[in-house]
């Protein structure tokens, strides 16, 4: 089997705790259990990467806008955001864990993700 390692594939995860990061890519999808519509966000800087989806949920909209925000991009009432437009965005994150009941095993897992965004 040949495997073929794509431009930043070669990283590690970012430590937890503050990081200035560039947003590089963004994949869109819908949540394998309940078909919520998401977008995936990759931070990267030299040090490595985070990946993290956001939800476009009512419980995941304060997230979003708050990203937006920080990207220098107005997110206000009547307007349509366009996910495209963050990619290039340099934003200070903080790095964290947070741990769920995966829902078809039950089982705790804990996820390494970004939180808490802010203006670089």
């Amino acid at each position: 089997m040949k495997i073929a390692i794509e431009k930043g594939q070669d990283k590690t995860l970012l430590e937890d705790g503050q990081q200035t990061v560039t947003i590089t890519d963004i994949e869109e999808g819908s949540s394998e259990y309940k078909g919520i519509p998401f977008f995936a966000v990759r931070f990267e800087n030299e040090e490595g990467y985070i990946s993290h989806r956001f939800y476009q949920s009512p419980a995941g909209m304060p997230a979003i806008i708050s990203l937006f925000d920080m990207a220098g991009i107005e997110a206000k009432e009547g307007k349509e955001l366009d996910t495209k437009q963050l990619i290039g965005k340099e934003i200070t994150i903080e790095v964290g864990e947070r741990s769920y009941n995966d829902p078809e095993t039950g089982n705790e897992r804990t996820l390494k993700q970004a939180i808490n965004f802010l203006a670089s």
